[in-house]
């Protein structure tokens, strides 16, 4: 099988899960889903796109999601985040929503995330894959296991780093994470169902953020 194509300052990280029995299994899962015709998102060049805009060395924040968007054009490698050009998703909305309320940024038109991505944010969905149009047609295949394994990596290797954890699925991973070297902010999912209960407006997640990254005098992140 090919090697994995994933950023040098990550590969040495994390390269020791792609020799483990489940990741082979999970690459052989895709593998054979794709020669049955089937269609998976974000295309194969795209399933580490977080970990290519954020270099380890960069890292400053953490924000976990699911999984990818599995309608044509949407996923590219990053949590939460559209390309140029797409529809805004309605928890894309609600983040931006948030951060207005937060912060005083204005909506912006484009959903493209890769700007935080820059500067430090990793955008993780817990499933980096998904067959087009069926939602949640990848989990526990294996994927949950590696980016669990990439939080511990980062809760062992780094500090101060902030992590962002939106929802029920999100709050599970705090387990994974050393809260004594880091921050850890829990919200509702920015989803209209949630969002819509009282559960994640006013959090305040992006200013506090950048309260704790200016302690830390690290650069605060422009949202």
């Amino acid at each position: 099988m090919s090697e994995i194509q994933i950023a040098s300052s990550w590969k040495k990280i994390l390269s020791s899960s792609f020799e483990k029995p489940y990741f082979q299994s999970l690459r052989a899962f895709i593998k054979n889903e794709k020669q049955a015709g089937k269609t998976i998102y974000p295309d194969e060049p795209l399933t580490f796109h977080a970990f290519d805009v954020t270099p380890f060395e960069q890292l400053k924040v953490v924000i976990l999601g699911q999984d990818p968007y599995h309608d044509e054009g949407q996923a590219h490698g990053l949590c939460f985040s559209v390309p140029d050009g797409k529809a805004l998703p309605p928890s894309l909305q609600n983040i931006f929503k948030e951060i207005k309320k937060d912060l005083g940024i204005n909506i912006p038109e484009s959903g493209n995330l890769e700007r935080w991505a820059s500067q430090g944010v990793l955008l993780l969905n817990a499933t980096l894959t998904v067959e087009a149009h069926k939602a949640a047609s990848h989990q526990n295949k294996g994927w949950e296991i590696f980016t669990d394994s990439v939080i511990q990596e980062i809760s062992h290797h780094k500090k101060d780093i902030v992590f962002l954890l939106w929802g029920n699925y999100a709050k599970q991973k705090v387990k994974l994470i050393d809260t004594n070297k880091h921050l850890v902010l829990m919200s509702g999912h920015p989803s209209p169902l949630s969002a819509n209960r009282g559960l994640w407006f006013g959090n305040k997640h992006f200013s506090a953020t950048n309260e704790f990254l200016r302690s830390k005098n690290k650069g605060q992140i422009i949202w």
